[in-house]
């Protein structure tokens, strides 16, 4: 772990609104899987609370807080945390604001693109914890994601089923996968999340559909029903949806699933 050093005097998350933070904290509770597993594998020791959803890395042994859509927040109250990191996608607005009208700290992250949860990831670790140089795998994501992809064709990625909704425009599986060459075929509908049957978009003329494991946990079966004729490939949720340590191998990832 680098060596810290002092926070700013005034702290703004990436939302611009005002972390009242005096030093680096060393009881923290994340909202988000994602910056769970940064933080663990980053600043060991300081987490005190996290999601169920929360997996990585493998073996934190943590209190949970129920889930990002609906944490106890008497439960992370009780955990008298220094600092709640939340992200604007992931959670409720109105939970940040009960947070922090309970004189909750709340460090909110946005990140609808790789060049964001670059700036983003490295803003909490300077900014928030006064690290000094960056964490390793920060340095490592962006060397392996610094190289050009040739187009590749055009994509479809589901995110549920029942109702049915795809990664859309604007959003951060999105530009993954823009960088590695491939065209959104749902992208045009201007949602970020857009709401479509299958039909509707296999219309739209996709070369492959991508299905993930998470949220929604696609399976063979899935494909087989869904999209009969259409050219089908799964990846880990992971690759798509974690910022953080998991942006090092998702570059990988993805271009096997797809190959």
């Amino acid at each position: 772990m680098a060596l810290p050093r002092p926070i700013r005097s005034r702290l703004s998350d990436d939302l611009g609104d005002h972390v009242p933070l005096a030093a680096p904290p060393s009881r923290v509770v994340s909202l988000v899987p994602s910056l769970t597993e940064a933080i663990a594998v980053t600043v060991p020791g300081v987490l005190v609370g996290a999601t169920s959803w929360c997996t990585r890395p493998a073996g934190l042994d943590l209190p949970r807080v129920r889930g990002t859509k609906n944490p106890d927040l008497a439960k992370v109250g009780a955990l008298r945390p220094d600092l709640v990191v939340a992200n604007q996608e992931e959670n409720r607005r109105v939970d940040v604001e009960r947070l922090r009208r309970a004189g909750i700290a709340v460090w909110v992250t946005r990140i609808d693109s790789l060049d964001e949860a670059f700036g983003s990831l490295e803003r909490l670790f300077s900014e928030v914890f006064g690290m000094i140089v960056p964490p390793t795998w920060l340095t490592d994501a962006k060397h392996a994601w610094a190289a050009p992809a040739a187009p590749a064709g055009r994509i479809a990625v589901p995110v549920w089923r029942d109702p049915w909704s795809w990664v859309g425009g604007s959003t951060y599986a999105g530009d993954l996968l823009a960088r590695l060459g491939w065209a959104n075929a749902v992208a045009s509908l201007g949602d970020r999340y857009p709401r479509l049957e299958p039909g509707p978009v296999l219309a739209e003329a996709p070369d492959v559909v991508l299905l993930p494991n998470e949220p929604y946990p696609f399976s063979a079966a899935d494909a087989r029903e869904a999209f009969p004729g259409t050219r089908t490939a799964f990846a880990p949720g992971r690759a798509l949806f974690w910022y953080g340590p998991a942006m090092v191998e998702a570059r990988g990832v993805l271009e096997a699933a797809l190959s």
